[in-house]
């Protein structure tokens, strides 16, 4: 049995189609009403209106109208009202996948890349330097290497305390063989880290990666643990111990530099170490560097 609609749920047809039901159901009560008082003979004389009568015949009769061609327009609305919504709710998606891919793009550009620390010395003299010891064998750092407008700002700079980076791999003890040198090395190569050994730039690569890393040490004063850098041959072994494994290197050149020719301390595409004592042996007016590669 179908559901009965509520006025406001007809159309116009159906609202026509209930009232002259109506009217024929109060026209039909008068008539019985009529024939009760003796007022009307026979229900073919009864008053009745032709177009209730053949709408009532019509409902009796199970003919509903025709509403072919609304029905139609009908189900063409409703399929232009599913494809609009699909389409805005295709436009919100399509709108918040824009909207987080701005935003990762956005801080993916925020991200700084890491800087490498570069100590200040290293941009103006090599480390080491140190006047040529006296007759007790004292010496002292060089300032006269560094040249005035920079110097009370490098003494300055060399005085900071230098703290490992966290995480970073860094070197504890070199060995070379060729010329016996087994010694501590400490993160620092300023004045008094190379007092207690060979000293690793703070600006260096790490063991084993690409990347330069530089070792000082003295080669008359402190233990002259870099005395004999000039007897290296190419081929000789490297060896550099950390906390987690060694790494060995082989020595591929060596020259003399002058103290300002900082460019030996540059970072490398390829994993590198780089020694640096001053020289010649009691003079120190000049630089020696060894360069080896990782094997």
């Amino acid at each position: 049995m179908a559901k009965r609609k509520f006025a406001d749920e007809l159309d116009e047809d159906e609202l026509r189609d209930r009232f002259a039901e109506k009217k024929i159901l109060g026209r039909d009560a008068r008539i019985a009403s009529y024939r009760a008082n003796g007022r009307v003979a026979e229900a073919e004389n009864a008053p009745i209106y032709q177009d209730l009568a053949r709408r009532g015949m019509n409902q009796k009769s199970g003919a509903a109208p025709a509403r072919g061609p609304k029905r139609k327009i009908d189900r063409i609305l409703l399929s232009v009202e599913i494809l609009a919504v699909v389409g805005v709710i295709w436009l919100f998606l399509n709108g918040v996948q824009t909207l987080n891919r701005i935003n990762r793009e956005s801080a993916d550009k925020m991200i700084l890349p890491t800087l490498t620390p570069t100590a200040l010395i290293s941009a103006v003299v090599l480390p080491g330097g140190h006047t040529p010891p006296d007759a007790a064998g004292a010496a002292v750092f060089n300032e006269a290497e560094i040249p005035a407008h920079l110097r009370q700002l490098v003494i300055q700079n060399a005085r900071q305390p230098l703290r490992i980076p966290e995480g970073k791999e860094h070197v504890i003890r070199a060995r070379i063989p060729a010329i016996n040198v087994d010694a501590p090395v400490l993160w620092g190569d300023d004045w008094e880290s190379l007092k207690k050994g060979i000293g690793q730039n703070a600006a260096s690569g790490d063991p084993g990666k690409n990347g330069n890393l530089i070792l000082s040490a003295h080669n008359d004063i402190f233990g002259q643990l870099f005395r004999d850098l000039d007897q290296l041959q190419p081929g000789d072994e490297i060896v550099l111990l950390t906390e987690k494994q060694s790494y060995a290197y082989i020595v591929q050149e060596t020259k003399i530099v002058e103290p300002n020719q900082v460019e030996v301390m540059s970072q490398t595409q390829d994993a590198t170490v780089t020694l640096i004592s001053c020289y010649p042996y009691l003079i120190d007016n000049k630089r020696i560097v060894v360069t080896a590669k990782y094997d």
